[in-house]
């Protein structure tokens, strides 16, 4: 059975089962509560290029990974994904205002852990409604939650947004701090900081994460405020990655280089009237660049770092295959119009290209234009079924932008074959 046949059969069960015993309310049991999503959805791309790479598994930033396979043929292709992820939580009140509460959640993508290894929620905190909240544990960054959901996703370019950029998106051993409601110019202002360290067992270049959180409510306008600075965490442009260490291994300590990147972005959505939805965004990104160093050997094989915008083949100041320093900008803007039980819904992203004095060629010049459109009807609270369509545009052939975290990222269209690429699809989501 193919795994276009699959993914069918699964999205009209999906629509069976929706119409019939879905619906929007949590699940309470006693001082447990479950919430979550499930969702499947089949689509097409026209300028899809699955065996062009001559190195398939291998990274963008690894310049053997640039080496296609001449002649090697693209054209369209199915794509399908399921996901689903609950989560549950915990609260009991402890008395004179102060309240307990505790949270678990995983994703899993087509029936694996989306991240193998991560949680996305595991954590545990105390809240008072005078003094604020506080929490730890693994959960996920601002700026990849908000980013994708519900900015990318009320526009249908989720990944394309939330995914992109220097930031990351899970955090393991976190420490968060929210603010009290605060009243400020006829508004509501929450604060919120967020620190991790990352792999503790990294004794010489130790990791450091901060993330400031701001949300001002008021009226018909929601702005949110990100800015995310962090030292030592692995070097990626996947704002939904976890942040950890240089590398996976802690045993690569004393043969790295430090490395430091971060984003600022600035958020909001105004509530034109009770149809019309405007949202828009800009992200500053910021990296620092990470040299190409071989961590050990193993059967003649050299296993490296993970590295970053690197001039392959040179050496400056003693540093052979040294890393850039890099910056880019990224925007998001669209709409969406609802119509009773009908949602329509525009989107685009587009990924700058990057100001940096690396000479070789790393994506820097390149640039991203992601534009979607949607329709959903809500066949019930809480479900929904949808259809998109979309085109991605690039500058230039040659190696995606530098926020993208590999040359086919978040469209399935490799910049190295084409310039431009369409897709389309249809799916159904249920929220509990």
């Amino acid at each position: 059975m193919s795994t276009t046949f699959k993914s069918v059969k699964v999205l009209l069960a999906a629509i069976g089962l929706g119409t019939a015993v879905f619906s929007a309310d949590a699940i309470d049991l006693g001082p447990f509560q479950l919430t979550g999503f499930a969702k499947a959805e089949i689509g097409k791309v026209n300028n899809k290029c699955a065996d062009c790479q001559l190195y398939p598994l291998e990274g963008k930033e690894r310049s053997w990974a640039d080496t296609l396979i001449p002649g090697a043929a693209y054209g369209p292709a199915s794509t399908h994904v399921t996901l689903f992820q609950p989560f549950l939580g915990f609260k009991h009140d402890l008395g004179q205002g102060l309240r307990f509460s505790a949270l678990l959640s995983q994703r899993w993508r087509d029936g694996k852990e989306d991240i193998p290894g991560f949680w996305y929620e595991k954590n545990f905190g105390v809240s008072h409604e005078g003094y604020g909240a506080l929490r730890y544990g693994a959960m996920t960054t601002r700026g990849w939650s908000l980013a994708d959901y519900p900015y990318g996703t009320n526009l249908n370019v989720a990944d394309a947004w939330g995914s992109s950029g220097a930031g990351y998106g899970l955090l393991q051993h976190a420490v968060r701090y929210i603010s009290p409601k605060l009243d400020v110019a006829d508004g509501d202002l929450v604060l919120e900081v967020s620190r991790d360290q990352g792999d503790k067992n990294f004794t010489i270049h130790r990791g450091r994460f901060t993330e400031l959180y701001a949300q001002y409510v008021r009226g018909d306008w929601v702005l949110d405020f990100v800015a995310q600075r962090s030292r030592n965490g692995q070097p990626q442009s996947w704002s939904h990655g976890p942040f950890i260490g240089l590398t996976p291994f802690p045993a690569d300590d004393a043969k790295l280089k430090e490395a430091s990147q971060g984003i600022t972005m600035l958020m909001g959505r105004y509530q034109y009237d009770n149809q019309l939805e405007l949202s828009g965004g800009i992200r500053l990104n910021r990296w620092s660049g990470a040299p190409a160093i071989v961590t050990s050997t193993v059967n003649g094989v050299s296993l490296w770092n993970s590295m970053f915008n690197v001039n392959w083949g040179a050496t400056v100041n003693g540093v052979a295959n040294p890393g850039y320093p890099a910056r880019s900008t990224d925007l998001l803007m669209g709409g969406r119009y609802r119509m009773d039980d009908w949602t329509a819904s525009l989107g685009l992203v587009h990924l700058g290209s990057a100001s940096t004095e690396n000479p070789a060629e790393r994506g820097q010049s390149n640039a991203a234009w992601i534009r979607s459109a949607g329709l959903s009807y809500m066949v019930q609270p809480g479900f929904s079924i949808y259809s998109y369509v979309g085109m991605v545009e690039f500058k230039k052939l040659g190696l995606s932008p530098m926020s993208m975290p590999g040359n086919a990222a978040f469209t399935n269209v490799d910049s190295r074959v084409t310039r431009t690429g369409y897709w389309g699809g249809v799916g159904v989501v249920y929220v509990f």
